[in-house]
């Protein structure tokens, strides 16, 4: 288990992430159709606002009781303030929304009770696949990370991870713990789009 996540690349976002189970969730769920180090940086950036808001006393604070219980309105709002969390920041709202009212209404809000309470790694892969913006493939990559980086290693997690629970490997978030690892991920994912552009 790495001691300390590394992927907004910035040392107050990331030790968020590392601290805060329900940004490192939300960080992932950012996680599409942006730069990564955008995507793990919007938690931050969300509680600094909120902050700014007068609606939390501290970044390390956020919650997902927090956002369940933001007006919906209000949440897009701090979403598009430039610059925007996202490149489609009111989509992104609505769907962090619905992760946060799913956790609180299901889980009390506790992101660690979420994912340690499954056995078995399919059973915290069922679980991963009904959060909002969480496909089979967004779902694997997180099972990796959480096996790889946060210890939660419930029997068969790799298996179920696939390709990303392998160990000694560099092609998802699951495998960055510094700038090298981060580099040969982009060069995995880079070959993998030339290697679609030539099949397709």
């Amino acid at each position: 288990m790495t001691s300390t996540i590394r992927l907004a690349q910035d040392p107050e976002a990331d030790r968020l992430l590392t601290d805060n189970a329900f940004a490192l969730l939300l960080g992932m769920q950012l996680d599409q159709q942006v730069p990564m180090e955008k995507a793990f940086t919007g938690p931050h950036e969300l509680a600094r606002r909120l902050c700014e808001a007068g609606r939390l006393d501290g970044v390390e604070a956020l919650s997902a009781e927090l956002v369940a219980g933001l007006p919906q309105d209000e949440l897009i709002d701090l979403f598009r303030r430039r610059p925007a969390l996202h490149r489609f920041p009111e989509a992104m709202a609505k769907r962090a929304h619905q992760l946060a009212v799913l956790l609180v209404e299901q889980y009390g809000g506790d992101v660690e009770r979420f994912w340690s309470e499954p056995d078995t790694g399919e059973q915290l892969l069922t679980r991963l696949k009904q959060l909002p913006g969480f496909g089979d493939g967004k779902a694997r990559i997180f099972l990796g990370l959480l096996g790889k980086q946060r210890g939660i290693t419930p029997t068969g997690w790799r298996e179920a991870a696939g390709p990303f629970g392998a160990e000694d490997t560099t092609i998802s978030v699951a495998d960055i713990v510094d700038e090298q690892s981060l580099i040969k991920v982009r060069e995995h994912k880079k070959a993998m789009k030339q290697a679609a552009k030539v099949a397709g």
